[in-house]
């Protein structure tokens, strides 16, 4: 199971591992107040594509089309959460204000797409 939260709320047990998945540190926020288990910042959308988007809901299907390009060419970036969801819960952290358009979402949605395709 991959569930997101803002980097902001509150650390649960169920949270499982814990992964950042920006490409920048979350403003305002200590390496010790995360509880992050490992920072994943290049699976993190392109530097070009997150500023291109700046989380215009308008932009959304293009930003997700072409995050999921970017995806799909390194597979390396994103084995880690496979791997880990393979083992238990886990939580893709995100430091975005909009919980509906940013990138945490559409990587879960990418990741899902992967993990439960029929073989």
């Amino acid at each position: 199971m991959i569930k997101i939260k803002r980097v902001y709320d509150t650390v649960d047990v169920e949270d499982g591992t814990r992964f950042l998945v920006d490409r920048l540190w979350p403003r305002g926020v200590g390496k010790d107040e995360m509880k992050v288990d490992t920072w994943l910042k290049d699976v993190a959308p392109s530097t070009e594509l997150r500023k291109w988007f700046g989380h215009d809901p308008t932009k959304w299907s293009e930003f997700r089309r072409h995050y999921f390009s970017e995806l799909r060419t390194n597979p390396n970036v994103w084995q880690p959460i496979v791997e880990a969801e393979k083992k238990g819960a886990v939580t893709l952290l995100y430091g975005a204000k909009d919980e509906t358009y940013n990138n945490a979402v559409a990587l879960r949605e990418f990741l899902n797409a992967h993990l439960f395709r029929p073989k």
